[in-house]
């Protein structure tokens, strides 16, 4: 489950990624035939590489790995492939233009959402049909193929239900007439703040849900439910629910915990391992469980998710003036074609992908393997002993087709484990250094995070570094293209901004020059002829003939504010002041700054 996470993720970020707009450029009888075509050619691969799995495990004398980690690397080879798929799929045949021709799907890109990552859970569709022979022979669950398909389908799902109606609410409010609210959400800051607040409800609630759709229900009452409810109640530990975990039809040997808080906490258990265990052992699983929710192991999920969104939105920006400050992306862009926004887009989104599949695969992996290690101490604590934790997973290793060797990015292999437990035994001090090398890598986590989310979307240093690459861009580009009138006033505004006065109305004056009509000029430089503090640079009544064509040219709050000052200064006070009551009524930003305008005139 905790791979398709990942896939589910990188397949919504490919989605987000794609800015098509228009009709499709390609007919749709090309689209569907494109589809399908890749779709066959796929399945038939995924056929071959299983069936060759299947006759490799006929031979059991020459199996070098055990089944299930040659069942895991060649699923995960065609998940990465799906993935790829998909990309094509969006990029290429570009699914996402044809679904925002729908009249209703055109106004909910939650709509446009769920039926391209539909095409996306068919490929995953396609892994698992053809996949379960090789299950069933490496794993002997005894389950039919919809089951595993179904049980595929309910365990993973779930995944998407918080991008669902976190996408459902954006859509609602940007379609609202709630406009202060949608410019919060336009700001770095305003995304963060909501998707913080979206992520801490949603983790409290959503186990509910969850429990629901996987459909699991309370055990039966018997000797090893009533003895494990009895051991939660005599270590005081607060859950809603001890439940029967249906997954893959309770075939597969395992147990988890959902929930934040206790009202919505809910210990799982699969039928198969109540089966297994015995008593003694199903407790350290328990306790296992129970040391998740007492070191608060989902809230530190929770900081995860949301210190990846600060860092990449600040990434998406850095990336995004990076590249577009380079000569070889200007040439790019100005070569036209229809792929190049496509083709910007991905490699904006390329360094946030690998920067994500960094992030969580190996930062956030490191923090998880460590969790279900304090989690494993906490149970041999509980217990008194590690030998039941000990007995319980090496049961499990047999039994779930002799994974013991078998390590994953979330989890130490259960031989690692193990080796640890029997440490512990020799060492029972070793659960205070492990909580304490837990805390202080969480600290230095919170250190360069926090770091970096101020960096990328708070610090001067960023604007000083994005202004730096911009005008370093512009300046080339002035060199071959001297009398481009755009890019002169853009390094006109970067001297203003240094305070090279001089400077700047040289360049304004060269852009009115090449073009005599440009308001934004106008307005800039009769603001600056104005306002200098160095007098021999003023000429007020120049500044009124300026900022007069400019409002007469784009009659906008920003130019009429520097008309009412350019009044105000050349002495005419009742015009400056119906020019700023303008303003007032049209502004709907900087209110508060035009009503000290206002006073200050009066």
């Amino acid at each position: 489950m905790f791979n398709n996470v990942l896939y589910f993720i990188i397949v919504l970020l490919i989605l987000s990624i794609s800015q098509q707009r228009g009709a499709p450029e390609d007919p749709l009888w090309y689209t569907v035939i494109m589809l399908v075509t890749t779709w066959g050619i796929f399945a038939a691969y995924c056929r071959w590489g299983f069936q060759r799995l299947l006759r490799h495990l006929a031979e059991p004398e020459r199996e070098t790995a055990s089944p299930a980690e040659h069942y895991h690397s060649l699923v995960f080879r065609f998940s990465v492939l799906a993935i790829f798929l998909f990309a094509l799929d969006v990029h290429l045949f570009h699914i996402k233009t044809w679904l925002q021709i729908l009249p209703v799907v055109r106004s909910f890109s939650v709509l446009q959402g769920i039926l391209a990552v539909l095409v996306f859970i068919a490929y995953q569709v396609t892994v698992w049909y053809l996949a379960f022979p090789a299950y069933d022979r490496a794993f002997h669950t005894g389950i039919t193929r919809r089951s595993f398909i179904v049980s595929n389908l309910k365990l993973n799902v779930p995944i998407l239900f918080p991008w669902v109606l976190l996408s459902l609410i954006y859509d609602l409010i940007f379609l609202s007439s709630w406009t202060s609210l949608q410019s919060l959400m336009n700001r770095p800051e305003g995304e963060v703040i909501f998707f913080s607040l979206f992520l801490f409800i949603l983790m409290m609630f959503m186990p509910g849900l969850i429990r629901y759709w996987w459909g699991c229900r309370p055990f039966l009452p018997s000797e090893k439910v009533n003895a494990l409810k009895s051991f939660l109640e005599e270590k005081k530990f607060k859950y809603r629910e001890l439940l029967r975990w249906p997954i893959f039809e309770g075939r597969m040997m395992t147990a988890g915990i959902m929930g934040m808080v206790a009202r919505f906490r809910y210990i799982l258990i699969t039928e198969s391992l109540m089966e297994i265990l015995s008593l003694e052992e199903l407790k350290a699983v328990v306790a296992h469980e129970m040391g998740h929710a007492r070191y608060r192991h989902f809230f530190f999920y929770l900081v995860f998710f949301i210190g990846f969104a600060v860092v990449s939105t600040g990434l998406w920006d850095f990336f995004a003036v990076l590249l577009a400050t380079r000569p070889f992306l200007m040439k790019l862009i100005g070569a036209g074609g229809s792929t190049d926004p496509s083709f910007l887009y991905f490699l904006l989104a390329l360094p946030i992908l690998v920067s994500m599949v960094v992030y969580f695969r190996y930062g956030m992996g490191f923090f998880m393997r460590h969790f279900e290690r304090q989690a494993d101490l906490y149970s041999a604590l509980t217990m008194g002993s590690p030998s039941e934790t000990i007995s319980s997973l090496e049961k499990i290793a047999i039994l779930s087709g002799k994974i013991r060797d078998l390590p994953s990015w979330h989890h130490f292999s259960i031989r690692q484990r193990v080796d640890t437990l029997w440490k512990f035994l020799r060492d029972p001090g070793l659960i205070r250094k492990q909580n304490r090398f837990v805390g202080l890598c969480f600290t230095l986590y919170l250190v360069v995070m926090i770091s970096l989310g101020y960096f990328l979307n708070f610090s001067p240093v960023k604007e000083k570094l994005f202004n730096k690459w911009e005008e370093e861009a512009i300046t080339e580009h002035l060199v071959k293209n001297p009398n481009d009138v755009l890019l002169l006033q853009r390094l006109a505004m970067f001297t203003h901004k240094r305070g090279e006065l001089r400077e700047t109305i040289k360049l304004y004056e060269r852009v009115l020059s090449l073009d005599e009509n440009q308001p934004i000029a106008l307005n800039n430089l009769a603001w600056i002829l104005v306002t200098a503090d160095d007098v021999e640079l003023r000429d007020k009544e120049r500044a009124l003939a300026l900022a007069q064509r400019a409002v007469a040219l784009e009659r906008s709050p920003v130019f009429l504010d520097t008309l009412a000052e350019v009044l105000y200064r050349n002495g005419f006070v009742q015009e400056a002041v119906e020019t700023i009551q303008e303003v007032l009524a049209l502004a709907r930003d900087n209110v508060e700054y035009y009503k000290r305008q206002l006073l200050k005139f009066t």
